[in-house]
């Protein structure tokens, strides 16, 4: 059997529990219930198949897997577009991709002159693990302990720094242990990814919690605020781009609004860091 189904069945699990009956418009089977969500019985008849090989799904009994079957649940657990590619790379570990990555990795050119382009706003490359590849100056002024072969996830829970700049640190902490997951059901034979999601949960309890959770994402577009020492508030719109052929390396760019309070303050900060960088 394969060492997936424990994670499939864990997925599924989680993903029952947070939705009731009448979230998914069924009438509550009659009985008392002890479990927060959907039962094994109410979900399978939305799935359309049996509560006998729904429950060996969950058990991580069930050797074969139809699409049908996987689009079935799906829909019933009203996945979105990630999870459910998450679905199906935890049930069928041969559509994976298991290309090795290197012991350094290096950003993809085309994302790197893309970046460069962007000089007058934040922007970082992120590769596998969420390696931090690249940045530009004003993204090392906005977030000093990120800073190229340094590790973003590593950087969100254990800089001090983090979590003293980034007003909303818990949701980017959560996504990030979400991207993690979502990562390691593509490739879940990176040891080195293994290791490093091992080590947050051992040494953060918020991790261990928000991995306890089985959410998963991609690293995807939502604001983050800034508080910065030097200009104060900062407000961005983080967008991300993904570009088709390079696997497994995203640009992040940290975008403001025109005419914004933040847009104004961002000449100011690259000359600031400008200034700093001479001084040192």
């Amino acid at each position: 059997m394969p060492a997936d189904r424990t994670q499939l069945g864990a997925f599924l699990r989680s993903r029952r529990d947070s939705l009731t009956p009448a979230d998914v418009g069924l009438r509550a089977f009659p009985g008392p219930r002890r479990v927060p969500g959907l039962r094994k019985e109410e979900l399978a008849v939305l799935a359309g198949v049996s509560s006998d090989y729904y429950s060996r799904l969950e058990q991580g009994r069930q050797a074969n897997i139809s699409r049908g079957v996987l689009d079935g649940l799906a829909t019933a657990l009203q996945l979105d577009d990630v999870e459910r590619d998450h679905l199906f790379a935890l049930a069928d570990p041969s559509n994976r991709r298991r290309a090795s990555t290197p012991a350094v990795q290096q950003a993809d050119p085309g994302l790197l002159r893309l970046m460069t382009a962007l000089d007058h706003v934040p922007a970082l490359v992120l590769g596998r693990r969420g390696d931090v590849l690249a940045t530009n100056a004003l993204l090392a002024a906005v977030l000093t302990g990120l800073r190229p072969s340094s590790s973003f996830v590593r950087f969100m829970f254990f800089d001090p720094l983090a979590r003293e700049r980034i007003v909303n640190w818990e949701h980017f902490a959560a996504a990030s242990m979400a991207a993690l997951r979502g990562e390691l059901g593509r490739h879940p034979d990176d040891d080195r990814l293994v290791a490093l999601i091992d080590e947050l949960r051992a040494r953060d309890a918020d991790a261990e919690r928000w991995w306890a959770d089985h959410g998963v994402q991609d690293y995807a577009s939502a604001a983050k605020r800034i508080l910065h020492p030097v200009v104060g508030d900062l407000s961005f719109d983080i967008e991300t781009v993904m570009p088709p052929r390079v696997a497994d390396q995203v640009l992040i760019v940290y975008t403001a609004q025109p005419d914004s309070e933040t847009a104004r303050k961002l000449p100011f900060l690259a000359s600031w860091s400008v200034q700093e960088s001479a001084g040192r």
